[in-house]
């Protein structure tokens, strides 16, 4: 087989292109979730949490020293607990989003009739039954 005909076949393969659909569409709801997040649910965590901006929720561990332009800086190293905390939210709605599709999905299958029939027996099942039959 031809190395273009080859890769017409792969390129083509209808669980590619669906693989190929769905990690875009992950991508376009990851962004839509992170930005429900940020300017939508943390403002109001902050507000309920008086009014403290998740990415300003640090804690201070030590301190480092650093040259910048030839002069030695004391930094401090944080701990960025709000900016993990803002990560964490949106995992769990993302995570809840893609659920819900998913649940969605399925849904839609059962009512158009899309879902895969039952497995009926295996053929060992069936060779065991006719085998059983055969010695009464």
């Amino acid at each position: 087989m031809g190395m273009v005909k080859e890769f017409k076949e792969f390129a083509l393969n209808g669980s590619m292109v669906d693989m190929a659909v769905g990690i875009i569409m992950g991508g376009a709801i990851g962004g839509l979730v992170t930005s429900l997040i940020e300017n939508m649910i943390n403002p109001i965590i902050g507000m309920v949490s008086g009014g403290q901006d998740f990415a300003t929720m640090v804690a201070k561990i030590g301190e480092k020293t650093e040259m910048v332009d030839g002069v030695e800086k004391v930094l401090p190293l944080n701990l960025k607990y709000g900016a993990f905390i803002s990560s964490f939210i949106n995992f769990l709605v993302l995570a809840f989003v893609i659920f819900m599709i998913a649940k969605m999905v399925n849904n839609a299958k059962k009512r158009m009739g899309m879902t895969e029939p039952e497995a009926g027996p295996s053929e060992v099942d069936l060779l065991t039954e006719i085998r059983d039959s055969l010695r009464k």
